[in-house]
């Protein structure tokens, strides 16, 4: 066939691809969509999948079945491919997500012995992950709900109800695109997904079902350490591979969603026996030469309830597939060495949670109220904490709000939004055991509009602390590396009003406390340009090492008003684990490139007291007596900042 042939044969199908109202996608059409809406078209997947795989296997699948949806020719999209979401995303979205709905419903269907299995039901080549367990964050107990009766759909009920909820079709485009996919009685699929409710579809957008957004944990490291040997000692890995299927599966026992029992001996079975929990009086606080949880009482509704307490011990030693486990950073989530102290166990937003605290780890169990064969497991290291530290704990967390249980000193609890200074506070109530009302949680914010911080009064001050997605709040302070104080007054407040929203740069890295100092103040080059200030803002980890350092340039602002918040300030440095504006650093130097009113550029730099002089090269050259200096240069200039301390002892700028 000749050349021009080809191009009207070509034309003529487009064209009758047209008239039956399908659209043409070309493979780069398609790949382009795919590349774009890749984590959307992921998370449908892994929605759609049956949960009995297991979350580490469907997160794995979902990435696999959405990898090989491309077509491998020129294909066209019939009226069973409705658009995406505001319909813009084309018929190239549209072939991709059908191609993986019908991949993800083809996976969940059982294998049978005399047909020859489909290629979605097999296990997938690629990717592949060895020696890790992936998974996406944890959710809060209505996330946790809607995966269980997500679970109890069929592959086309919850196709459907992804669909629905997640992709905004109406029942039409969804009988439509089912239809499409395979699916022989999208009626009944779509009255499946009703049992969902719109509550259900507006949460499928979370976190939790984030396959691309994903926790890692190793496998089993002992098991691993053994079969290494056996497969030395025996010489094939055949024998191995016997071995690995010999062992235990992962029913459910009357200990819920924990794993099958692996050992048994006396100091493990006391650890797991609700009879012998620490369980401190009411008022040991009032007497103890400290003040820390290792006198919080226990305290909630279901503190007496044995069975849910045997239940929380037994998933904390053996956590099964179906256990959602998160761990701050190097806090070691494993069994307690002895019987652990409790602190709290009642009904929480649906769910019933146990708080427990082994001298090092505060541990949270939670399940669903109806049922036990799934459960949530958080480790949070505390060791060393002080009054401060543990004056609250994260006892819930529901979408975009958070509770917390608080210590028993604590005699007062308000809520404050950190980005209008001037604002005031607001009470918060608590019930008889301590648990505060929900409060916004910033942690889950996309933008940061507001930042609301929880206040406690313990009659000898006010703590601010604020959630950054751990079990454990953070405490905020300010003042010098020698004697950071808590957060009060009007320029503190200020001062925090422009750091809160950098706060996320610190988030799930198991930090302690974030500290605030006003280091240098300048006045800015330039008639009444005011005084800018000069911030180092340095958060603390639970186990030392891992600190973030900042660096900030705060400009003279309005104060808040009706307009909204004060600006953010600017970094110009951002460094980890690094010593400056510690204890055993309290030094540091930092400079920024800084435009006038007139448009006029100019090198400014600061150093903390103690610098007793700075200089600048490369772009500009300059120096000064002191610990301030402004130069003037061109956009774009860059330099090299030095100081000397009073010592003569050089010090360099952060980076």
């Amino acid at each position: 066939m000749s050349t021009q042939e080809a191009q009207r044969t070509r034309r003529a199908a487009e064209s009758r691809a047209g008239a039956s109202g399908a659209a043409p996608v070309d493979v780069e059409q398609a790949e382009a969509a795919l590349v774009e809406h890749y984590p959307r078209l992921v998370r449908i997947a892994y929605l759609v999948l049956p949960p009995s795989l297991g979350r580490n296997r469907r997160v794995l699948t979902a990435h696999a079945l959405v990898q090989r949806s491309l077509p491998r020719r020129r294909t066209a999209v019939g009226d069973g491919a409705a658009p995406g979401p505001g319909g813009a995303a084309g018929p190239g979205y549209a072939y991709v997500r059908g191609r993986v709905l019908r991949q993800a419903l083809e996976a969940g269907l059982p294998l049978r012995r005399p047909a020859r299995p489909r290629r979605a039901q097999l296990p997938p080549l690629l990717p592949m992950v060895w020696g890790l367990r992936l998974f996406p964050r944890s959710g809060g107990a209505d996330e946790l709900a809607l995966d269980q009766r997500m679970a109890a759909l069929s592959g086309a009920g919850r196709a459907a109800c992804v669909l629905r909820g997640l992709e905004r079709q109406d029942d039409a485009e969804v009988r439509r695109a089912l239809a499409a996919a395979g699916v022989a009685d999208p009626k009944a699929a779509l009255a499946e997904a009703d049992r969902i409710g719109a509550d259900g579809g507006a949460l499928l957008e979370s976190p939790e079902f984030d396959p691309c957004s994903l926790q890692a944990r190793p496998t089993d490291l002992m098991r691993r350490r053994q079969h290494v040997r056996a497969a030395l000692a025996a010489g094939a890995a055949a024998v191995v591979c016997g071995a690995l299927l010999g062992l235990p599966g992962g029913g459910w026992g009357p200990d819920g969603a924990a794993a099958p029992p692996y050992a048994r001996n006396p100091v493990s079975e006391a650890a797991l026996d609700p009879a012998k929990l620490r369980r401190v009086a009411p008022a040991a606080w009032q007497h103890s030469s400290r003040t820390d949880f290792s006198v919080w009482p226990a305290r909630g509704g279901l503190a007496g309830d044995e069975a849910l307490l045997r239940r929380a011990l037994a998933v904390w030693a053996r956590p099964g597939s179906r256990v959602r486990t998160s761990a701050t950073p190097g806090t070691p989530p494993g069994p307690p060495m002895g019987p652990p102290q409790l602190l709290f166990a009642g009904g929480v937003d649906g769910a019933r949670v146990v708080l427990f605290h082994d001298g090092l780890r505060a541990v949270r169990y939670a399940e669903p109220e109806e049922g036990a064969e799934a459960a949530a497991l958080d480790f949070a290291r505390t060791d060393g904490a002080d009054t401060a530290a543990s004056a609250a704990l994260v006892v819930g967390r529901t979408h975009s709000n958070v509770r917390y249980l608080t210590a028993p000193w604590v005699r007062e609890v308000t809520v404050r939004d950190l980005l209008l200074p001037d604002g005031g506070t607001r009470p918060l109530a608590r019930d008889a055991a301590g648990v505060t009302a929900p409060m916004q949680s910033p942690a889950a914010a996309g933008r940061c509009r507001s930042w609301e911080v929880l206040e406690v009064r313990d009659g000898v001050a006010a703590r601010v602390l604020t959630d950054l997605g751990e079990l454990t709040p953070v405490r905020l302070t300010s003042g010098p590396p020698s004697g950071p104080a808590d957060v009060a007054g009007r320029d503190a407040l200020r001062e925090w009003a422009r750091t809160a929203c950098l706060l996320p740069s610190v988030r799930a890295l198991g930090v302690r406390s974030v500290n605030s100092w006003r280091f240098a103040e300048q006045e800015l080059p330039g008639p009444g340009t005011g005084t800018a200030a000069w911030l180092c803002t340095r958060a603390e980890t639970w186990r030392g090492p891992g600190s973030r350092v900042l660096t900030q340039f705060q400009a003279p602002a309005p104060a808040s008003g009706p307009d909204g918040p004060l600006p953010t300030g600017v970094v110009a440095a951002r460094v980890e684990d690094s010593p400056a504006c510690g204890t055993r650093e309290p030094h540091v130097l930092a400079g920024v490139l800084w435009r006038d009113p007139d448009d006029r550029w100019h090198v400014l730099a600061a150093g903390s007291p103690g610098v007793a002089s700075l200089a600048v090269s490369g772009g500009v050259e300059g120096d000064a007596s002191g610990r301030l200096l402004a130069v003037g240069a061109e956009r774009g200039t860059r330099v090299d900042l030095t100081g000397r301390l009073e010592d003569g002892t050089r010090i360099d700028a952060l980076r």
